[in-house]
């Protein structure tokens, strides 16, 4: 039997219009990591953020969008869905930091049976909960 652990979600693809307006938002209204940021030579890069800062979650990997269907998709990968959670030990904290950094929240903090909770949009308009769970 392998003691090995099991495969995990390492990174998650957001579709971005432009990286360096990206990155700006996610290290500087969210305080997520720069973790690395590559030229490939061809007019691309390789751009991954992480929230937190240590490594063992899931980061992002900023792609800029290519062509007129991937652009069609940047702020609507979810379909309007709340398609990313990104959770804290200290809501009151980061929603007071990221508010104050110009981070727009749809709602009014929400306290339910399974956490603290707001939905704010990033700049493109994907939403995100900020959570923190009970």
């Amino acid at each position: 039997m392998s003691t090995a652990p099991p495969p995990r979600i390492a990174l998650v693809t957001l579709v971005v219009r432009d990286y360096d307006e990206a990155i700006a938002f996610y290290r500087d209204a969210l305080g997520f990591t720069l973790v690395e940021d590559t030229d490939r030579g061809d007019g691309s890069r390789w751009v991954v953020v992480r929230p937190g800062g240590e490594a063992g979650g899931t980061d992002l990997l900023l792609a800029r969008a290519s062509g007129d269907e991937q652009t069609a998709s940047v702020g609507a990968q979810t379909g309007g869905r709340v398609g990313f959670f990104l959770h804290t030990d200290d809501f009151a904290r980061d929603h007071a930091r990221m508010t104050a950094a110009g981070v727009r929240f749809l709602e009014e903090p929400r306290h339910e049976p399974y956490g603290s909770v707001a939905v704010f949009e990033d700049l493109y308009g994907n939403r995100w909960d900020l959570l923190q769970p009970a």
